[in-house]
């Protein structure tokens, strides 16, 4: 195991920490490739039910460590983006268990853009967020140029990316790009709540939820409504619908099993 990452267990909630916090948690190739390892395996572990990505130290992530970009001997732009950054990205999207982004300080660059690809983000109060890119002569990369406008719509997309500017965690939240903020002393505590609670909810209908959401994104209205159909009926043959309506019947609170 990488000493990148800090991975902790609790319950059927795994906590993956990135750990390079003398550097802010920017990523190498080591940490990059050390998370794509533990997002496919909790994607493949059926005891993991929800993910927590956050930073040790003061920052969440960096970016990029130019340290190596700039090293002769390190990876091209080419090999960061195509090797790093866009199978993270693709993992973050498609791994089926909710992955909540606690944000716990700055997020800048690839930083900020990979905290947006994740399901549910929640930020700390003191946290901020940077499209850093401009500042260094290059363009958004790892999915940001495709969420961002999304999120916050084209014109003030183009401004943050442009100018470069931060964003503070409340502003954040305004403009829809975290859930929710919550103090910093408070926060660790809202995390770990909000993870037992998602990892007690029925995991493969949130999959199903994620697949949908995904799909979305390129569907015509008429494509969405067969999507829906299609995962709609995949959601009614799981354990958790038919304990879910079973404990409505009954009145009492569904334990859901994640199948």
């Amino acid at each position: 195991m990488s000493d990148s990452l800090d991975i902790q267990q609790n319950g059927a909630v795994l906590h993956i920490a990135l750990n390079r916090p003398t550097v802010f948690n920017s990523f190498n190739r080591e940490m990059a490739l050390a998370l794509q390892g533990q997002l496919e395996a909790a994607g493949n572990d059926p005891a993991v039910r929800c993910i927590v990505l956050t930073g040790n130290g003061k920052a969440f992530c960096a970016g990029q460590d130019l340290a190596e970009v700039s090293d002769p001997n390190g990876p091209p732009l080419k090999t960061i983006l195509g090797e790093h950054y866009n199978p993270i990205i693709r993992l973050i999207r498609a791994t089926p268990k909710p992955i909540i982004a606690a944000v716990n300080g700055v997020a800048a660059g690839a930083g900020a853009n990979i905290a947006l690809a994740c399901d549910i983000v929640i930020a700390a109060q003191s946290a901020s967020f940077i499209q850093a890119f401009s500042k260094i002569g290059l363009i958004p990369d790892s999915g940001g140029t495709y969420t961002l406008p999304r999120i916050v719509g084209f014109q003030k997309a183009s401004a943050l990316m442009m100018l470069g500017d931060k964003v503070s965690a409340e502003e954040a939240e305004r403009l829809g790009m975290v859930y929710k903020v919550v103090a910093d002393d408070a926060f660790s505590e809202h995390i770990a709540q909000l993870a037992a609670q998602v990892a007690a909810m029925p995991t493969r209908g949130l999959a199903l939820t994620k697949e949908a959401l995904n799909e979305s994104f390129s569907n015509t209205l008429e494509q969405q409504l067969e999507t829906e159909e299609c995962l709609q009926i995949a959601a009614g043959h799981t354990h958790d619908y038919n304990e879910g309506v079973t404990a409505f019947l009954e009145k009492r609170k569904a334990q859901f099993t994640g199948a």
